[in-house]
């Protein structure tokens, strides 16, 4: 399994949908947590680190000076 490095305004597909439909999180802030928000209802989450790896399906859009 390959690593992934967040980085603050990536857009991330979790497995799992919020309940409002959208299944997009976009990264606000990272450490030893990762505070989320929900792309279609702007929910905030502040998520463990490692629960958010898990959580995490595929990374969907990254700012371009992180490419």
């Amino acid at each position: 399994m390959a690593f992934i490095r967040y980085y603050v305004g990536d857009v991330v597909q979790m497995k799992k949908a919020h309940p409002c439909g959208s299944d997009e999180w976009e990264v606000k802030r990272i450490g030893t947590d990762f505070l989320i928000v929900c792309k279609g209802c702007g929910h905030q989450l502040l998520m463990p680190r490692p629960k958010f790896e898990k959580a995490a399906k595929k990374l969907v859009s990254r700012l371009p000076k992180h490419e």
